[in-house]
């Protein structure tokens, strides 16, 4: 892999990771197109890697003060002064997000007959030669959208705010996420961590959505949820970083992170923004176009048995 070929992979997951639109399933189209081929998904972590920086600067006043509120938990429940009913919003916040990360574990559980586990079917699909999958997931994000929005806009409007510009913004749904609401959200999470091109911040925004939730503390509640995610995964991808990194050379790899982490943080800027001024359905729209397209390309590649960017066998 060339620097300019990481730096282009590293604009596409940095602005896809967090755009509700699938890092993974772009990634997957984009190595398609251009012919890319790299051995095991270290180099996909790492740029999973440089996105996650993004997001824990975006969100470092949030992350500290969890930190200290987890502290302060320890300490009460070593006093026996722990109550459920008594919790602030952080120490709340703090619960959701274990209870939303549990499902995670279901990503670990072999799937009969295949010798694979989950996670090792989410590695499989993300790297073969075919890209139909990619195209129905993004179908998926698509319809996920819409459901969000149109739920969301049946929602009794609850607070009305001012935006960066001094307009009134109107907020509909509620603050608080209770404990079927991480549960879901999680399961959903876990559901994405599979099928590249099935946006994990689409999905468990919309399920949000879907649950009542405010667009933007369910964008927060996805955007923090993340992290412990996205970390975990790069912390797994350390075992067998020795030969994949030869692979894809020090350079490529740094310059790859790099990118990610300038991109994405300006996505999440981005899409901050956007939630705000309820501009959603053009993540939505851009799904169901770009699916489409790549189904019927897939579709295509699979009667004629070539790839038809690169004219390589599948």
């Amino acid at each position: 892999m060339t620097i300019f070929e990481a730096i282009i992979q590293g604009i596409i997951q940095g602005a896809t990771e967090f755009l509700p639109v699938s890092s993974s399933g772009h990634l997957s189209i984009s190595k398609h197109v251009f012919g890319i081929e790299l051995p095991g998904i270290l180099f996909d972590v790492m740029l999973h890697l440089g996105t996650l920086l993004a997001v824990v600067f975006v969100y470092r006043e949030l992350i500290w003060r969890l930190i200290k509120e987890f502290g302060s938990l320890c300490v009460d429940i070593a006093h026996r002064n722990f109550k459920w009913s008594e919790m602030n919003r952080d120490r709340r916040l703090l619960f959701m997000l274990v209870i939303g990360l549990l499902p995670l574990f279901l990503l670990f559980l072999p799937i009969p007959g295949t010798g694979l586990d989950v996670k090792g079917l989410s590695d499989y699909l993300g790297s073969d030669s075919d890209i139909v999958v990619e195209g129905l997931a993004l179908l998926a994000t698509s319809a996920l959208l819409f459901a969000g929005i149109a739920a969301n806009k049946r929602v009794k409007e609850t607070t009305r705010r001012k935006d960066a510009s001094g307009r009134g913004v109107k907020s509909n749904g509620r603050k608080k996420i209770h404990t079927v609401d991480a549960l879901l959200i999680g399961i959903t999470q876990c559901i994405a961590a599979v099928f590249p091109g099935l946006s994990r911040s689409g999905s468990t925004l919309s399920v949000g959505l879907l649950r009542g939730i405010n667009q933007q503390t369910a964008l927060d509640y996805s955007f923090v949820l993340g992290i412990p995610s996205i970390a975990a995964a790069a912390l797994v991808s350390v075992f067998d970083m020795g030969d994949q990194a030869g692979a894809v050379g020090a350079a490529p790899l740094i310059a790859g992170v790099i990118t990610s982490a300038v991109v994405g943080f300006l996505a999440i800027k981005l899409l901050k923004w956007i939630v705000t001024t309820n501009k959603l359905h053009i993540f939505a729209f851009y799904t169901l176009i770009v699916g489409a397209l790549v189904v019927i390309i897939g579709i295509i590649e699979h009667i004629t048995g070539n790839n038809l960017f690169t004219g390589l066998p599948l």
